[in-house]
């Protein structure tokens, strides 16, 4: 059977985190908000990402979605936020947080979520995780994102077996509580995990001997 690795999501609300405090107790895994729609930058991301990379936890970053907004705009602020924090290394995870239509129809919702992870992915080179939760993605808010992991909110559900919502067929993470801490829930192995994530370039080697 697959282990259960624990993790949490923060943002702004947490205020100081102690991530030595959670490493110590088993979490192995986070996402840390950086970014909201085009304008707002969460002020604690920089000390969670370094707090998260110090302390050995697979490192998360989210954007919360505002699709009202421009989709490639939003993209470059949170890719600028999280270079700025330290940048994308081997196994960081990217995530979109996909919760609100901002009064938009569903098929509005499900391209702009589309067209920010393709502008991420062709920046960063790592498929973002849909953060959703069930009534959102059945009212086909995420149509057209089932190739992306699914990181879905059901508190109501029992750990590790929460309901999966159309398109996905399957679910990656599950959020399962929500106090007095978001927590959250991947079946598989670190190695695992880390494979959803950041892929480096390769650099090309240099060609070694002397001139013929």
């Amino acid at each position: 059977m697959l282990p259960m690795l624990h993790g949490i999501d923060v943002s702004n609300w947490q205020g100081a985190v102690d991530w030595g405090g959670h490493a110590d107790n088993g979490v192995s895994f986070a996402f840390a908000k950086a970014t909201e729609g085009s304008t707002f930058t969460d002020r604690w991301f920089e000390r969670n990402w370094t707090g998260m990379r110090e302390n050995w936890i697979v490192c998360g970053a989210y954007h919360f979605a505002r699709p009202a907004g421009d989709p490639e705009d939003q993209a470059r602020r949170f890719l600028g936020t999280v270079e700025r924090a330290g940048g994308l290394r081997h196994g960081d995870l990217v995530a979109l947080d996909l919760e609100t239509g901002d009064r938009l129809p569903p098929g509005k919702v499900a391209r702009f979520a589309r067209a920010w992870c393709e502008a991420v992915a062709a920046h960063a080179r790592v498929r973002p995780v849909i953060y959703t939760f069930l009534a959102f993605a059945d009212a086909g808010n995420c149509a057209g994102l089932e190739d992306h992991p699914l990181w879905i909110a059901a508190p109501d559900h029992p750990t590790g077996r929460p309901e999966i919502p159309q398109p996905w067929h399957r679910w990656t993470i599950h959020q399962y509580c929500h106090e007095p801490l978001d927590r959250n829930v991947f079946r598989g192995t670190r190695a695992q995990l880390t494979s959803l994530g950041y892929r480096p370039r390769r650099r090309a080697g240099k060609r070694r001997g002397g001139h013929r």
